[in-house]
């Protein structure tokens, strides 16, 4: 049997999954081996190696049965798979700085590699979920989670652009002053820009800007008296999921910003599919249908034709960027012959 691998190679751990040339995923949830990456390349590249036997062979198959691996890191890393000469987020040893992941992989492999960065994965899997992997659709995807991740796939194809960067949607700026209810709030990126869509999407946005802003109008909230808001960001998704009126309120004006860029994004690609993913949005169904409603009430009015664009929550979030990567390898295998 001819399967493609994905790997998703985080900080502390490696994800692996198989797919089939029917498109058929070999592995159910999460498949993890340590990563190691802190002890530098050699080593973590041979975990993803023996990480990869274990996952081939548990699915009752051989690693000679691999005829692409897709690779997913966290960036900023090129196209082609250089990691920035910073060093990628996750990988603080210095030798992980300007690394050429990719080839070294597949020198180690002896097959071919290919490569995305999360956000994009992300956003190709998201992609597959609706339309398929042969698909010449169009869809936006972003991921909710510390920080703001995402990507644009076009013609069924991930956006990497010239240095890699394409799909950086956590860093384009909002016109965040037409979001109701936030008045004299100026959110902060990270990155240091002001009202980009980080800085309003993300846990960090409610740590940095909106819980220090609204325990002001809630002086006698629950979360005000933990005395660390670092802590208390990470309890407004289960509290809005309860009804709490402040976090709710929270969540409200992150999805009044989704609608703000989405409506960006449909006069920019007129797209086919608006995905939303990542740790925000793990939540209830009724939650879920909660938040794209209120996507939906902050978007501006939409020309007839475009008003009934669909909005998808991501499915299988845990597992999203190894399955992206393995799409991506799909696409290259078929395209080249291998399967």
């Amino acid at each position: 049997m001819r399967v493609v691998a994905g790997v998703y190679l985080g900080g502390t751990a490696i994800n692996y999954t198989l797919v089939n040339e029917q498109e058929q995923f070999l592995i159910d949830g999460l498949c993890e081996h340590p990563a190691r990456s802190k002890e530098g390349p050699p080593v973590c590249l041979q975990q993803i190696v023996d990480g990869l036997r274990i996952a081939v062979e548990n699915a009752g198959l051989q690693v000679a049965d691999v005829v692409v691996a897709g690779l997913d890191t966290p960036g900023p890393a090129s196209a082609t798979g250089v990691l920035s000469a910073l060093g990628s987020t996750n990988f603080v040893h210095s030798d992980w700085g300007g690394f050429d992941i990719r080839s070294t992989l597949a020198a180690r492999l002896g097959v071919p590699v290919t490569y995305l960065n999360d956000g994009n994965a992300g956003a190709l899997w998201g992609h597959f979920t609706i339309f398929g992997a042969s698909s010449q659709a169009t869809s936006v995807t972003v991921v909710i989670g510390t920080g703001l991740g995402g990507g644009v796939i076009i013609d069924g194809r991930d956006v990497k652009g010239r240095k890699g960067f394409g799909g950086e949607l956590g860093h384009v700026l909002l016109p965040y002053q037409n979001i109701r209810g936030i008045d004299g709030l100026i959110p902060k990126c990270n990155c240091g820009r002001t009202g980009d869509l980080e800085s309003v999407c993300s846990l960090t946005a409610i740590e940095k800007s909106f819980l220090p802003y609204f325990l002001r109008r809630y002086p006698d909230h629950e979360l005000g008296k933990l005395g660390d808001l670092h802590r208390a960001a990470k309890l407004v998704r289960g509290l809005a999921e309860g009804g709490d009126p402040m976090c709710k309120e929270i969540f409200r004006v992150q999805a009044h910003g989704l609608g703000i860029f989405f409506d960006e994004m449909i006069n920019t690609f007129d797209p086919d599919a608006l995905v939303v993913g990542g740790g925000a949005i793990e939540t209830t169904p009724d939650f879920q249908r909660w938040f794209i409603d209120e996507i939906r009430a902050g978007m501006p009015p939409q020309r007839e034709e475009q008003a009934d664009i669909p909005i998808y929550i991501m499915p299988n979030g845990d597992t999203a960027g190894a399955r992206g990567a393995a799409i991506q390898a799909l696409q290259f295998a078929r395209q080249n012959g291998l399967m």
